[in-house]
């Protein structure tokens, strides 16, 4: 439960801050078909999704030729620009990559090298938050939480 809060506690930080300092930035944003894919390369495949309400999805996807994981969270309705955040995270290695924003379409892509580990992902839209641990890891059964700030 350690990695639960310190993420939980970084991900509420991070959109504290990072909605306070990009107030002013040019958000990104994409077209409404944007596909994980679109968002982390052509040789990505999804390998995994979770439902962020009924706000968008957060993807994780891995490309064989790499071992690389890339995560991304796509809202299914772009318009203005809200807090969004992909983030992942590799326990074995301590590995992680993530990012925060006010986003219209998507946040990421993140990226870790995650061939033979079970990896920690999720991401969040505006006040709606997912978290999946231990996920990807072959016979282990991986553990979802959602919830909503």
């Amino acid at each position: 439960m350690r990695f639960n809060r310190s993420v939980l506690a970084a991900t509420a930080l991070a959109a504290l801050s990072v909605g306070a300092t990009t107030a002013l930035a040019a958000p990104a944003s994409a077209a409404a078909d944007t596909t994980p894919q679109k968002v982390c390369g052509s040789g990505y495949k999804t390998v995994n999704s979770a439902p962020v309400g009924s706000r968008g999805t957060v993807y994780l996807t891995y490309n064989s030729s790499n071992g690389k994981n890339c995560v991304a969270t796509i809202r299914n309705n772009p318009g203005t620009a809200v807090d969004m955040a992909a983030w992942i995270y590799v326990p074995d290695t301590d590995e992680w990559d993530e990012d925060y924003g006010q986003y219209r379409s998507y946040a990421g892509p993140t990226y870790v090298y995650g061939k033979g580990h079970c990896v920690d992902w999720g991401g969040n839209i505006d006040n709606v938050y997912v978290q999946v641990s231990g996920s990807n890891c072959g016979a282990l059964k991986e553990h979802r939480v959602t919830f909503t700030r």
